[in-house]
C-alpha cells in the first residue's frame, strides 16, 4: 500500500511511532510505516514477507548471500570542512566527496519510494551521559529485529522524548554505480559525520548496522575523554571488572560469558572517569561448530524466541546444524543481552582490575598466557595481532599475520595512536593488569600442532583474574620478551613456554624469529608517535 501524500503525517503507520517523524529524512511516497515493533510482530512480518525461516527452538534464520561477511573496503567517509583535519585518512577511512554522497542519497531515497519501512529508536551506549540516540530504516522485518537485538531499548518514556542523534539509511537491495556514485563496487557504507547520517547498501549482512554506530561511537567518544574499545567485558563477584581485546575468532565472546562472571557485554565498550560502559543491547556471536558442551551459555540463546540467525544450515526438520560451513564460516546469532542469564542489567561496570589481549597465534609461537608491562601493553595494543589460516579467505594456504590497530582498525575514524593514549593514561591512572592470551596454536603452527585447549585457556584466564598469578615465577620467552607464569592451577606446565611444546626447537627459532621481524617492520608506522620505550618493547631484533 503506498500513497503520495505527506510521509510524516500521512503515510499508513502501526507501532508506536516517535513525534520526529520522517520529514527530515527526505523520504518521499513510502508505503506503510512500522514503528518500533516488538520482537514477535517484527518475526511474523519477517515470515510472511519470505525474508527468512523459523528454526526449531524459535530463532529466526536469514540468508545473506552474497555478501556473509563485511565489506571494509567498501566503506567512505564524507570528506568536508569538519572532518578534513580530524579524520584518519587512507585504506580504512576512504574520503568520499559531498557531491557523490549526494547523488547516491538520491537515488536511494527514489528506491526506497513505496516500500514499507521499518522504523526503530535505540539508544547506542548504556551510559546515560555519553549514550547516543539512534534511528534505523530499513524496508525489511528481519534487519529492524537485529537492531532491536543489538541497540539499547528504551523504555516508553524515553521512546517519547527521543531525538534522533545519527540515523542509518538502509537499502540492502539497491546497488550503487560507481561511475556515478563515486564508489568502488555496487556495495557501499558511507558515513556522513556532518549529516548524521549513515547510508548502506549492496548488502544484507546485519553486521554493517551495528558496526556502522561503532565506527560513529570511535569518532565522538574521544573527543569527550572516553575511551571507545573493540573488546569484551565482564565482571566478577566482588565487582572486578575485566576487559578482554581481540579481533574475530580470537575468543572474546567465548571467554567473557563465564557463569562465574556477570556479563557486561562481548564486543563494544566506553571507559570513562567513572568506570567502562557497553555500547549494545546484545551480542552478536559466531556459531561455527557452536555446542551446548563448549559454550553452554552462548548456545542456549539459540533455542530462544526473538534470536537471529544468519547463514546458518537448517534440516527438512528446521534443525541447525552448527559444523556445516557451507554458506560460510562466519556463520552468526544475533541475541538481546539478557538471554545470557548472568548479564549485568545496567550494562556497567568499576575501572578494569585486568585487561587480557585475545590473539589467535597460528604461528604457534607465542606463549598461551604471559603479563605485559605497561610498555608491552601499548606495544601489543597499537600491533592488535593475530594470524589467519588457510580456508579462511580465498588464497590463504599458511597462516599469515594480522595486524590491525587497537584491536580494531577497521573500526578507527581517528588516528590509532588517539585511542592508545587514552589506554595508557587509563591504565596509569588505575593500575590495570595486562596479559597477553595466545587462543592459537600450540606444539606448531596450523598444520602441525593444534588449537590451545579452551579448557586449558579458560584456565588461565580464572587465574589471572583472581590474582593467582601476580606472585607466581616468571620466565622470559625468546625473542619477544615476554613473561611468562611458570605454574597455573589445571594447566600442564609443559604447555606454558611454547618453545618446549615444539619437536623441533630449531624449527621454533626460525617460525619466531620470523614472526618477531614482521611485529618489528609492522610497528615502525607508530614510531614517531610512541616514546622511545614503547619503541623498544616489542620483539628483539634479529
Amino acid at each position: 500500500m503506498a500513497t503520495t501524500l505527506n510521509p510524516s503525517t500521512d503515510a499508513p503507520a502501526f507501532g508506536r511511532e516517535s513525534r520526529h517523524g520522517l520529514d527530515n529524512h527526505g523520504l518521499r511516497n513510502p508505503g506503510t510505516v512500522f514503528w518500533n515493533l516488538t520482537p514477535a510482530e517484527l518475526v511474523e512480518h519477517a515470515v510472511q514477507r519470505r525474508e527468512g525461516i523459523l528454526v526449531e527452538g524459535g530463532p529466526f534464520n536469514a540468508v545473506t548471500r552474497p555478501h556473509t561477511g563485511r565489506s571494509p573496503n567498501d566503506k567512505f567517509v564524507v570528506r568536508d570542512e569538519n572532518t578534513e583535519a580530524d579524520v584518519w585518512w587512507g585504506k580504512v577511512n576512504q574520503p568520499i566527496s559531498p557531491e557523490h554522497y549526494a547523488a547516491l542519497r538520491e537515488d536511494v531515497l527514489t528506491h526506497l519510494e513505496g516500500q514499507n519501512l521499518y522504523v526503530r529508536d535505540m539508544w547506542a551506549g548504556a551510559d546515560p551521559e555519553y549514550r547516543l540516540a539512534v534511528r534505523v530504516i530499513t524496508p525489511n522485518a528481519w534487519h529492524n529485529l537485529f537492531a532491536n537485538n543489538m541497540f539499547r531499548r528504551p523504555d516508553d518514556a524515553e521512546l517519547e522524548a527521543m531525538v534522533p542523534g545519527f540515523t542509518i539509511l538502509h537499502a540492502p537491495e539497491y546497488e550503487a554505480d560507481p561511475a556515478r556514485h563515486g564508489t568502488r563496487t555496487s556495495t557501499f557504507i558511507l558515513v556522513n559525520f556532518t549529516a548524521k547520517e549513515i547510508m548502506i547498501g549492496g548488502t544484507r549482512y546485519a553486521g554493517e548496522l551495528k558496526k556502522s554506530i561503532f565506527s560513529i561511537l570511535n569518532y565522538l567518544l574521544p573527543r569527550q575523554g572516553v575511551l571507545a574499545m573493540h573488546c569484551s567485558a565482564n565482571i566478577g563477584p566482588d565487582g572486578d571488572t575485566a576487559l578482554f581485546f581481540g579481533l574475530s575468532g580470537t575468543g572474546k565472546t567465548t571467554l567473557s560469558a563465564d557463569p562465574e562472571r556477570g556479563l557486561i557485554g562481548d564486543d563494544e565498550h566506553g571507559w570513562t572517569d567513572r568506570g567502562i560502559f557497553n555500547f549494545e543491547g546484545g551480542c552478536y556471536a559466531k556459531a561455527v561448530k557452536l555446542s551446548p558442551e563448549g559454550e553452554p551459555e552462548i548456545y542456549a540463546t539459540t533455542r530462544m524466541f526473538g534470536t537471529v540467525l544468519e547463514n546458518c544450515i537448517v534440516d527438512e526438520k528446521r534443525r541447525v546444524d552448527f559444523d556445516d560451513i557451507s554458506i560460510t564460516e562466519n556463520t552468526r546469532i544475533s541475541y538481546p543481552l539478557h538471554y545470557i542469564t548472568n548479564f549485568v542489567p545496567d550494562a556497567q561496570g568499576g575501572h578494569p582490575r585486568n585487561i587480557v589481549f585475545l590473539t589467535a597465534d597460528a604461528y604457534g609461537v607465542l606463549p598461551p598466557i604471559s603479563r605485559l608491562t605497561p610498555e608491552q601493553a601499548m606495544f601489543y595494543f597499537l600491533s592488535g595481532y593475530t594470524a589467519k589460516v588457510a580456508g579462511t579467505e580465498r588464497g590463504v594456504k599458511e597462516p599469515q599475520p594480522t595486524f590491525s590497530a587497537c584491536f580494531g582498525q577497521v573500526f578507527l575514524p581517528l588516528h590509532p595512536g588517539v585511542y592508545a593514549d587514552l589506554l595508557g593514561q587509563r591504565i596509569a591512572e588505575h593500575g590495570s593488569r595486562v596479559w597477553l592470551v595466545n587462543t592459537g596454536w600450540t606444539g606448531g603452527p596450523y598444520g602441525v600442532g593444534s588449537r590451545m585447549k579452551l579448557s586449558y585457556t579458560r584456565a588461565m584466564v580464572r587465574a589471572a583474574l583472581a590474582g593467582e598469578l601476580d606472585d607466581v615465577e616468571t620466565v622470559e620467552s625468546p625473542f619477544f620478551r615476554l613473561h611468562i607464569p611458570t605454574s597455573i592451577p589445571g594447566v600442564p606446565s609443559e604447555v606454558l613456554v611454547p618453545r618446549e611444546t615444539w619437536a623441533d626447537k630449531d624449527a621454533f627459532d626460525k617460525q619466531a624469529r620470523e614472526l618477531a621481524d614482521k611485529f618489528i617492520q609492522n610497528f615502525e608506522q607508530f614510531a614517531d608517535r610512541v616514546p622511545e620505550a614503547v619503541r623498544t618493547a616489542g620483539p628483539r631484533p634479529a
